[in-house]
């Protein structure tokens, strides 16, 4: 099998949708509560692919749609690649897609994203589980390999000179933990969905399209800290990018939890740690639905006749 041939099967298993008067892509897998999944760069949904099984087996609907300008979403030259014009995309395709009340995952600038998202709907989510992600934005520097690509010129050489060999070795440093979990031909696909029919551009768009500053930060440590829904952050404790003890502990603190969730991963731990991920979720959904039924049903009028 080559990358081609995966592209193609992960096209097979997703379908196109329209939301907002763009083109998107999106996989789902099972039925039961929905968890919608949010994914950064340089990735796509393509991320997500072994989640979305593992939530499925645990009897829940797992969701994963490309952002625009990444995986096989459209690629538009006047869209607003920025946080806040990703999140209203994503906010239209949850109508698109009919979700109503959704347990949101967020990863990677999927993160900032999500929150977004979290911003416009606050009712319809159910729960947030934060993976590897930024929170406090303001002054947040991008690691030293994502930083080329988000200057002018140099993010366009850089970007050429991305090939197959050259992404594999940076998933080996910096995204993936174990590398027997994810084949030679699976890492290619996410160089050919990186390019795909725009050479990037798109991408590097979105590069440049950071907001950090105090409001956003300010904005996004409200999401985290709302008691609206429970917060859970599960962290690839490896990962040299976006630190255990320094991310991962802004996100702790900021949702007020006691604990992180640590799992023996990089950044990407989706591709390595797919079960255990999904069984995290999968247990904080269970936990935390059982727990809204019971103060759902202590709130309710008693029958008639009592």
């Amino acid at each position: 099998m080559t990358s081609a041939d995966v592209v193609e099967a992960h096209r097979a298993a997703g379908r196109q949708f329209r939301a907002a008067g763009v083109q998107g892509f999106v996989r789902e897998a099972g039925s039961g509560e929905t968890v919608l999944c949010m994914h950064g760069v340089p990735a796509s949904c393509f991320l997500y692919r072994k989640v979305l099984d593992e939530l499925e087996g645990r009897g829940l609907r797992g969701v994963a749609f490309d952002l625009p300008g990444l995986g096989l979403a459209a690629r538009l030259e006047d869209f607003d690649y920025t946080w806040t014009g990703l999140g209203a995309y994503c906010a239209a395709a949850v109508d698109a897609l009919a979700i109503d009340r959704f347990h949101l995952v967020v990863h990677d600038i999927g993160g900032p994203v999500g929150f977004e998202l979290a911003r416009i709907m606050p009712e319809r989510i159910r729960s947030l589980t934060i993976l590897n992600t930024i929170i406090d934005v303001a002054d947040f520097k991008r690691p030293w390999s994502m930083e080329p690509f988000a200057r002018r010129g140099v993010g366009e050489l850089y970007l050429r000179a991305l090939s197959k060999p050259a992404f594999r070795l940076l998933m080996t440093l910096q995204g993936v933990d174990d590398r027997s979990t994810v084949a030679n031909d699976d890492l290619d696909a996410y160089v050919d969905l990186l390019k795909h029919r725009d050479g990037g551009r798109a991408f590097l768009k979105i590069m440049r399209g950071f907001e950090r500053t105090n409001l956003k930060q300010e904005q996004y440590r409200a999401v985290v800290a709302s008691d609206a829904y429970p917060v859970q952050v599960i962290w690839g404790d490896r990962d040299p990018a976006l630190k255990l003890a320094v991310h991962g502990e802004i996100a702790r603190r900021a949702a007020g939890l006691e604990m992180v969730h640590r799992l023996p991963a990089k950044h990407f731990l989706q591709e390595d740690q797919a079960p255990a991920v999904a069984e995290l979720i999968a247990r904080f959904v269970t936990a935390e639905g059982a727990l809204a039924d019971e103060r759902s049903a202590q709130a309710a009028p008693p029958p008639r006749g009592e």
